[in-house]
């Protein structure tokens, strides 16, 4: 079985926004515009293809990431060509920030992404943090400014906010014919012409002339756009110096090049509800965005020899593929989506699992419509599909040819920062609830599940109140499990600010064969590792911790080694001034002894279990809270009340901008101080104010807030 697409006419590209962009709505006219939905379905009324969890369609918002495979025929092409359509696998993710794993995890396995800014707002937080994960990735753009028919729409203020806060290389490429009530079309510079969406939903396009009140500015812009292109070939760059402009066909060539190298980022308007625009961002996502063949080969790790080792995206390479995303399915059970980096697997065949070291039968493969599942025999390089069934496959677990094996590089994730208690309601709920929690977990990397050991209580922890408040009804509706909360609670963590040793001997007689353990250990704050630095043979380091074992001469026997580390994280779990985690600790063992007789890896772990609380303690221990990078969007004459609320809260304003006719206020406040925040922030702003938040970082907590929260931890 031979694959229906060659490579060079594949593109596998996520669509990603702040919250309220566009970006569902922008998804809802590609699947219509390339035939795979015959009515588009309004997300205000509830009825996407995309957003297809109950929960996202009574909330209008995009919760989990869907995934969707589509044909497109570019408008510049015959449309009897069929041999010249491409094939699209896109991902709509998420714009809310509590569900922000689904968007760093989409774009680990794609090759493209369509940026869709909303035309009032510009660049809101959550723009930057997903341009963030995909400067992160390297991962090639385009820029869509959507909804040019809102009041208060401007395409320059928010072509200005691209330039300012995300990137100088973005280019215009469209401008807008008309804004608000007036848009109805837009200009392309590349071909200096019009262009106007007509008939049922948009579906017929219009070529006509530059209208003459847009002419002057388009030759401007058309100029600026040929001189930012130019500039990344040396070539054209000269012919253009003595009076050459290259062709359409030369600049588009040089445009993908320097697209693909992360070197310019296009920018297209229109209003995907107006029907405006959306057919154009296609054409480009075919001109612009890479195919597989034009990504560096995806490097990973030979598990036999440690040495790093390529795959090319080519179907007679051995078999790669990763992981990265699981989804409990109402109909086929679990999906398992996977991206194939290179060569091929076929449904029936044994999938080895190069993270586990196990293999699996690989049943059923199925290629999705967001919730509509088309089965397929085969999956070749460079595409992305779901395995129905897998028992033992996790997000970011490498699957590969058994004989050439590689362990490609895991999705890392951000840890919770808020927590909240929960319990079953009933005894039958009780024992539903265990297994509902496990497959949410399972699913989710940033949903956390643990036991209070004194209380016996199960706490759950997410990314936001939102997360949790969506995971509690997943549980009820998916699950069947009614369960009643507490209050949300702040991840608290804690660290040390200086160096200490202690010592200690852990020995016991009981007549029989005793216990001896004996070890020296020195804390640190553990230092970031500067960019090129090896980390040295003797060290284990980890995301917030660090292990240095320097015994010299043996005087500790080697097989003891890993129970004095087990000893010290076991330690840095409860904690020293709250009972809370310790994070950014460098722990290095010194010094030891044994008796041949009584030591035992028992002695060894309590000995550096009570040594590590000693030097914990003299080490300067403090307290860390989550501090939130919030964004309060208000009319200007709350600005006063809105600033007042944030400085009693904590916070810290960083700046304010204006945002059409309303004001953004920046600020850092704690996580603690935000409960509940988003009522009184309606109420003080006569329902006009909305408000953001992000995780940003954890800080030292006030001594005087420290001590409260000790209090009520007693």
């Amino acid at each position: 079985m031979n694959r229906d697409y060659p490579l060079e006419r594949v593109r596998n590209f996520g669509i990603i926004a702040h919250i309220d962009a566009g970006k569902t709505t922008t998804s809802e006219r590609i699947l219509y515009y390339t035939g795979m939905i015959h009515k588009i379905g309004e997300v205000h009324e509830g009825e996407t293809t995309t957003d297809w969890m109950e929960q996202e369609r009574e909330r209008g918002i995009t919760i989990t990431a869907a995934a969707i495979t589509c044909f497109w025929n570019p408008t510049y092409m015959p449309p009897t060509d069929a041999s010249k359509k491409v094939r699209f696998n896109i991902i709509d993710t998420p714009g809310h920030i509590d569900f922000t794993v689904e968007v760093k995890r989409s774009l680990r396995v794609l090759d493209g992404a369509v940026v869709v800014f909303d035309g009032v707002a510009g660049v809101e937080p959550q723009s930057e943090t997903n341009w963030r994960y995909a400067d992160e990735g390297n991962v090639p753009r385009l820029c869509f400014i959507n909804k040019m028919d809102r009041m208060g729409a401007s395409f320059e203020r928010s072509y200005q906010s691209i330039l300012e806060r995300l990137n100088k290389n973005a280019v215009r490429f469209q401008i807008p014919i008309g804004l608000e009530g007036d848009h109805v079309g837009v200009v392309d510079l590349m071909k200096m012409k019009a262009y106007y969406f007509e008939g049922e939903k948009g579906i017929n396009i219009i070529e006509k002339e530059i209208p003459a009140e847009l002419m002057e500015d388009a030759k401007k812009y058309h100029n600026e756009m040929v001189e930012k292109i130019v500039e990344h070939d040396d070539a054209a760059m000269a012919a253009y110096l003595e009076g050459k402009e290259p062709s359409m066909e030369e600049l588009k060539k040089i445009t993908r090049k320097a697209v693909i190298a992360n070197k310019m980022f296009p920018v297209f308007t229109g209003s995907a509800l107006k029907n405006i625009g959306v057919q154009l961002v296609l054409d480009a996502v075919v001109d612009y965005l890479p195919s597989p063949l034009d990504m560096p080969p995806i490097k990973g790790i030979d598990p036999n020899t440690g040495t790093e080792i390529e795959r090319h995206a080519s179907d007679s390479e051995p078999f790669s593929a990763l992981a990265f995303k699981l989804q409990n399915d109402p109909f086929v059970g679990a999906l398992t989506f996977f991206r194939v980096y290179s060569g091929t697997i076929e449904a029936g065949t044994y999938l080895y699992n190069s993270s586990t070291g196990k293999k699996e039968r690989l049943g059923r493969i199925v290629r999705l419509q967001a919730d509509k599942r088309e089965e397929v025999k085969k999956v070749f390089a460079g595409e992305i599909a779901a395995a129905v069934g897998l028992k033992d496959a996790l997000t970011s677990h490498t699957f590969c040819d058994e004989n050439n094996p590689i362990v490609l590089e895991v999705i890392k994730f951000m840890d919770p920062v808020i927590s909240l208690r929960v319990e079953p309601k009933t005894k039958a709920d009780q024992e539903k609830m265990g297994m509902a929690l496990r497959k949410l977990s399972i699913e989710d990397p940033t949903f956390r599940i643990s036991t209070n050991a004194e209380t016996g209580e199960t706490l759950i922890s997410g990314m936001g109140e939102l997360h949790l408040e969506i995971m509690v009804d997943r549980m009820k509706r998916e699950f069947g499990v009614e369960a009643n909360t507490g209050e949300p609670q702040v991840a608290y963590r804690e660290t040390i600010m200086s160096e200490a040793e202690a010592e200690n001997k852990y020995i016991k007689q009981t007549g029989g064969k005793g216990q001896y353990g004996h070890v020296r250990l020195t804390l640190r704050p553990m230092k970031p590792l500067v960019e090129g630095e090896k980390i040295p043979k003797n060290t284990k380091r980890y995301d917030n911790f660090e292990f240095i074992d320097s015994i010299k001469g043996g005087v500790i026997p080697g097989e003891f080694i890993p129970a004095v580390e087990k000893g010290v994280r076991e330690a840095m779990d409860r904690g020293i001034v709250a009972g809370y985690p310790m994070v950014n600790v460098s722990c290095e063992l010194t010094f030891g002894s044994y008796h041949d007789v009584d030591s035992s890896e028992i002695a060894y772990k309590i000995a550096a279990s009570q040594a590590f609380q000693d030097a914990a303690k003299r080490a300067r221990p403090v307290l860390l809270e989550p501090i939130m990078k919030l964004e309060v969007v208000c009319p200007e004459k709350y600005i006063g009340d809105v600033n007042g609320s944030i400085a009693s809260k904590r916070g810290l304003i960083e700046g304010q901008n204006q945002k059409g006719q309303n004001v953004s206020i920046i600020a850092k406040v704690p996580l603690a101080e935000m409960f509940g925040y988003t009522t009184s922030l309606r109420s003080m702003t006569s329902g006009q104010g909305s408000a953001q938040l992000e995780f940003d970082h954890y800080d030292v907590v006030p001594a005087n807030v420290a001590e409260e929260i000790k209090e009520k931890r007693k």
